[in-house]
């Protein structure tokens, strides 16, 4: 080894050693934000679903009072319900067609960037927005029928599946056309040699080499469909509603609009509500796991 290079390593080494030693002290003002931005407001949160409270600085202990009240409220398992149905019906939706339309993407059509361009726009327009500009155009729709969107809870759940499709399907379509641009050339050809009908290839190559991609968007639709709250406030704000055990529900609202609904309906549900949160993080948490989990096992056989 040269003169030169020792001499390198050795004011390498010298640099190195008092950054390695000092590192911890670079990365406290992150941990620091993070702690208090995060950790600190997650603990107070469930600290505060055992308490009753109008403000954090009031909360008294009250046990598992609040989490009794919230499996019996009727309001809640309505928008559970609501919410899981929302789920399965935008994963299925959401995927197939982002799904299609990147594969129709990449197979060298003309003028595919414009509608990749075309396609991912509704992503850049805010949900309240959205719900707003939607509702217009259902009622408007809907007129010609003696009718409007919140009439009916059916009317409201599918224009809440409309609209979220429609924003989140560009999106999606951008990461799966990423997917699929890694399945590696040398297989496909190796499976049009061999014969292999265009549906074979799909089935039997590009879907297993785009695992990862379809893990991405179903953990994606999954947690936007668990948060989706602008969306439903602007679209139906939860009408129309219907009274059951002598307390009002809202046919169409789910979760997140169930939380802040409850928050704001009586300053003694706070806890109740804050008790809402914490089970609808688990729920979440479980549901995302288990996704990962299920899909990453998926591509491990293929």
């Amino acid at each position: 080894m040269s003169k030169k290079n020792k001499r390198h390593d050795v004011n390498s080494d010298l640099i190195r050693g008092p950054i390695k030693k000092w590192a911890w002290l670079f990365l406290l003002p992150t941990f620091a934000a993070f702690c208090i931005g995060f950790i600190w407001p997650f603990l107070q949160g469930i600290y505060l679903s055992f308490c009753k409270f109008n403000v954090p600085s009031d909360a008294k202990w009250n046990g598992l009072s609040n989490y009794a009240k919230v499996f019996s409220d009727a309001s809640f398992l309505n928008a559970f319900k609501n919410t899981a149905a929302f789920a399965i019906v935008t994963i299925i939706i959401i995927n197939i067609f982002s799904f299609a339309i990147a594969y129709a993407l990449t197979q060298k059509m003309r003028g595919s960037n414009l509608f990749r361009t075309v396609f991912f726009m509704p992503n850049l327009i805010g949900g309240v927005v959205l719900g707003y500009i939607w509702s217009m155009i259902f009622d408007g729709i809907l007129k010609h029928y003696s009718t409007y969107l919140t009439a009916n809870s059916t009317y409201g759940f599918w224009g809440l599946v409309i609209l979220v499709c429609w924003q989140q399907i560009g999106y999606m379509m951008i990461i799966y056309i990423a997917g699929l641009q890694a399945v590696p050339e040398d297989m496909l050809e190796a499976a049009k040699i061999d014969g292999a009908t265009g549906s074979q290839t799909l089935f039997q190559v590009i879907i297993p080499n785009v695992m990862p991609s379809i893990a991405t968007c179903t953990f994606l639709t999954l947690t936007n469909s668990f948060k989706m709250f602008d969306q439903n406030m602007a679209l139906t704000g939860g009408l129309p509603s219907i009274i059951v055990d002598k307390a009002k529900v809202n046919v169409t609202e789910l979760l997140a609009l169930n939380i802040y609904s409850t928050y704001n309906i009586n300053k003694n549900w706070h806890g109740v509500a804050q008790a809402k949160a914490v089970i609808f993080f688990i729920l979440v948490a479980v549901l995302a796991i288990a996704q990962q989990w299920a899909t990453r096992s998926k591509e491990v056989e293929q």
